[in-house]
């Protein structure tokens, strides 16, 4: 059966584990890099039909999104994801192999994003005032 718009077959995990790779611009060499695998092991994965749930797990921690990411994906949720709900370092892995979220304070973030800000105008300033007696 030829594939078409509206009879799609439906994406293996492997699969599924490609297109969220090359939707976050990454290379198979750096998924193989953050696995501690070969890039032959990686394409291998993004072939497979199935996917262990350990291996999962730090496939998704190191494409920065969750399991369930994966294994639900789909184009506008993938997109939703990435770009408004998951950053790689939003969350990390508990000893029994869990993801959880880190609580992030927005206020805490801005911040902290002030504070950089104002060091690196102070900086300037004080480059500025070297060039001067200089």
């Amino acid at each position: 059966m030829e594939e078409t718009l509206f009879n799609k077959k439906p994406l293996s995990i492997g699969q599924k584990v490609e297109r969220i790779r090359t939707f976050r611009g990454f290379k198979q060499e750096y998924l193989a890099n953050k696995l501690g695998v070969s890039q032959q092991t990686v394409s291998k994965i993004e072939q497979q039909e199935e996917i262990e749930e350990e291996l999962l797990k730090q496939i998704a921690y190191a494409l920065g999104v969750t399991p369930e990411v994966i294994k639900n994906f789909d184009e506008d949720r993938i997109t939703y994801h990435i770009n408004n709900v998951y950053d790689v370092h939003d969350f990390e892995i508990k000893d029994n192999g869990n993801f959880i979220a880190q609580q992030v304070n927005p206020i805490e973030k801005i911040a902290e994003l002030y504070e950089r800000l104002l060091q690196s105008e102070r900086e300037k300033l004080e480059l500025l005032k070297n060039q001067n007696k200089a």
